[in-house]
């Protein structure tokens, strides 16, 4: 198969139009047969939804992930109260795209969010009409990132800061604790987007960490400027944790605690080289936990493979609603969040494109438990990303990790393994969880590969993913236009 047949002008009008909701669903699930519609939140009552969604974290920084760099006792002990997901995953690793994944249920070519800063295709339905339908307002506070408001009639909740990029992370728990109790008897759902730890970073108390004795990531460069970034991005891991602690107490003090159900995600990876705005494990693997009193077992942990599209579905079947749907590319895991099932997912998927964040560089890519296949489908060209090459705003590690590339061998391989990539990578993710190792061209894996790459390129063509002609500013400049348009006539 070859993804990108399609032609430039042939996508735009796609886009354009919306056809691409036309796509089937994608497979890889073990869909649940339907049930009758009974609410599970206990005596009939729907639970009440609390989405709580840290900035660019990278999972493995987080203490219950593993992480030993920072303390994080709130996320850590939230954890200890919830079904904690060891295999979790956003389709993209950037800010935008990844929301409207989580919010939709849809993966990002069905939605229409398949670049940073891009809309849902006119007409896309949203966790706020589902829940709505079943009787819940919804709303979110905080970061959006969503357009267009069509797609997303959020309720707006003060109190949370909306801007990611030059902010004191200053906030009020006071409006989500007046939404929360606003009409008893009346089921709620809100999204809390904080904005750490996007970067800059400039919250939190970066002299608290010993620059010498942290542990870097085997695939940073080890240079003095970037122990020092490292410790400005994990004061505010350390920041965001204190926020979440005082989230989850004001939800104690409305009373409601018992019959919400809370989920906790760290999004994508943080802006790293190999983390963000990649396909690799440290960007799309997102830290995961449920918690919901009497339901989920305390301190659990799951297997289970699952996705942000997998949200909104099982959010329905939880409210009592059907999430049997083909509006819909996740599938509920409701199951097993009750403890009735182990296993979800048997693949989860992702993209990336890079426009805007730099020029065109289309990645695609799908994972079981064990793999992780990566499929680049321009491997001739260099892959740039602009927010990295703007040292005054976002930091000047990339600068020395540059300068020292000529003369450390590991910041070469490093710098290399970032800008200069083979068309083909496979690695044994559960084992190198930093995906260095490529076993791509090992004749002992050439049968799990062949797997891998035909359900990929599976999954694209259910998804309509014309492939590396997606990958460019004018259709970027088409979604918008677009969704713009679908704004004016409403």
């Amino acid at each position: 198969m070859k993804p990108n047949k399609t032609s430039r002008r042939d996508f735009l009008k796609l886009a354009a139009a919306g056809t691409f909701l036309t796509a089937l669903p994608g497979a890889g699930l073990a869909r649940p047969q339907p049930t009758a519609k009974t609410k599970v939140g206990g005596k009939g009552k729907q639970p009440n939804f609390l989405i709580i969604i840290a900035d660019d974290v990278t999972y493995s920084d987080i203490g219950c992930y593993g992480g030993a760099n920072v303390k994080t006792p709130n996320i850590d002990g939230f954890a200890e109260e919830s079904m904690r997901f060891k295999y979790a995953y956003v389709a993209m690793s950037m800010c935008c795209p990844c929301r409207h994944e989580l919010y939709t249920g849809l993966y990002p070519m069905r939605n229409g969010s398949t670049w940073n800063h891009s809309w849902a295709r006119p007409g896309t339905k949203s966790i706020c009409h589902h829940l709505g339908n079943l009787g819940y307002r919804v709303g979110l506070t905080g970061k959006r990132h969503v357009r267009p408001a069509t797609s997303f009639p959020f309720v707006k909740v003060p109190g949370f800061e909306v801007g990611c990029c030059s902010r004191t992370a200053k906030y009020d728990c006071s409006g989500i604790k007046r939404f929360m109790t606003a009409k008893a008897g009346e089921p709620f759902c809100l999204a809390i987007g904080l904005v750490l730890a996007h970067s800059p970073w400039t919250v939190g108390d970066p002299g608290r960490f010993d620059l010498e004795k942290l542990k870097l990531p085997p695939t940073f460069a080890d240079t003095s400027q970037v122990r020092e970034d490292y410790a400005k991005y994990l004061a505010e891991v350390a920041a965001l944790d204190e926020q979440i602690g005082n989230i989850l107490k004001a939800l104690d003090e409305t009373g409601q605690a018992d019959n919400t159900l809370v989920l906790f995600t760290s999004e994508q990876g943080a802006q790293w080289p190999g983390a963000k705005w990649t396909n690799w494990e440290q960007g799309l693997h997102t830290a995961f936990m449920v918690r919901w009193p009497g339901k989920v077992k305390r301190g659990a942990e799951t297997d289970a493979l699952v996705q942000y599209a997998d949200v909104v579905p099982t959010f329905i079947e939880a409210a009592g609603g059907d999430p049997i749907r083909k509006d819909l590319d996740g599938t509920s895991f409701l199951d097993v969040l009750l403890g009735n099932k182990t296993e979800h997912r048997r693949y989860v998927y992702g993209m990336h494109n890079n426009v805007p964040e730099g020029p065109p560089y289309p990645i695609r890519t799908i994972r079981t438990k064990q793999f992780r296949y990566i499929w680049n489908l321009t491997p001739d060209a260099r892959y740039i990303e602009n927010h990295m090459e703007q040292p005054k705003r976002w930091g000047n590690y990339w600068e020395s990790w540059k300068k020292a590339a000529a003369t450390d061998p590991h910041a070469k391989a490093t710098f290399q393994r970032f800008r200069k990539r083979p068309a083909e990578e496979l690695y044994r993710s559960n084992e190198d969880i930093y995906e260095i190792n490529n076993l791509a061209g090992e004749s002992r894996y050439a049968s799990v590969k062949a797997e891998l790459r035909t359900e990929l390129e599976r999954w694209m063509k259910t998804q309509n993913d014309p492939g590396a002609s997606l990958d460019t500013p004018e259709a970027l400049a088409a979604n918008r236009k677009a969704g713009m348009t679908a704004e004016r006539k409403k």
